[in-house]
């Protein structure tokens, strides 16, 4: 892979440039209500430099619930989730998968499924 990585949104309104922390080795869905309605692969890009909006930051929509430690981010044109802030490690971004120009999810074989329904910043210590 040639970094950084060229992720879209479906209209063209919002771009990123992405560096992925470890390729598609990352890559996993989550079964927590809200990710598994959406039903996106995310791979893993640091917070520090691994994300950068080359264009539409203006038309990016922030999504919260819950705890409000997850930060959703989608186009308010065309609906396409892009990335957010993890709850369960925010010092990382998930990015969509499917939204990177060369990726084909269907190419990427078993993903992983994260319990997300159990989250392990929910676990009592």
């Amino acid at each position: 892979m040639i970094y950084p990585l060229k992720l879209t949104c479906h209209c063209g309104t919002v771009e990123l440039a992405v560096t992925l922390s470890d390729g598609l080795n990352t890559a996993r869905r989550c079964d927590c209500s809200y990710c598994r309605r959406r039903g996106a692969i995310a791979l893993s890009a640091p917070v520090d430099g691994g994300v950068e909006i080359v264009k539409g930051s203006e038309n990016l929509s922030l999504y919260q619930w819950g705890t409000g430690k997850a930060k959703h981010y989608f186009c308010k044109t065309c609906g396409i989730y892009t990335h957010h802030q993890r709850r369960s490690d925010p010092t990382q971004y998930g990015v969509n998968a499917a939204a990177i120009e060369g990726v084909n999810p269907s190419e990427m074989g078993e993903i992983p499924w994260a319990d997300g329904v159990n989250h392990p910043r929910d676990r009592k210590s």
